[in-house]
């Protein structure tokens, strides 16, 4: 993520913010992303030694969240839907409710990136039900 993750305050913030361009691509490709972050993070966490298991350093995992809220989004996607998924899931990543605490607390690779994907996968959801109402 090209030390995006060294940024301070808030890596993750900063990590989830580095995709949204990709909002404007259209949902195809912001699923592709969020299935390579997701990807890619899995292999990447794996190299860490357990004890750095989820260094605040290491944003892959919210690209991949952020990702995953963005492909909820219409292909002409206005500013004010972009800022709502991003808002939405930093909300769903920090608060941590059920199903995202739940893999939070699991260990290991794929733990690490499904917190985050849970989060974006509740973000879209929220976005979608937004999207179809009147």
């Amino acid at each position: 993520m090209g030390g995006v993750g060294r940024l301070r305050p808030a890596p993750g913030t900063w990590g989830s913010a580095l995709v949204l361009p990709l909002a404007w691509l259209g949902p195809g490709p912001c699923m592709l992303a969020a299935v390579l972050f997701t990807l890619a993070g899995v292999l990447a966490v794996s190299r860490l030694p357990r004890a750095q298991s989820d260094p605040p350093w290491v944003v892959v995992d919210e690209a991949a969240g952020q990702s995953f809220a963005l492909a909820a989004l219409a292909p002409q996607a206005g500013l004010a839907w972009v800022l709502a998924a991003f808002l939405l899931f930093r909300f769903f990543d920090i608060l941590k409710p059920p199903p995202v605490r739940w893999a939070d607390r699991r260990d290991g690779p794929v733990w690490v990136m499904l917190d985050d994907v849970l989060a974006g996968a509740l973000a879209a959801a929220v976005l979608a039900i937004a999207r179809s109402l009147p």
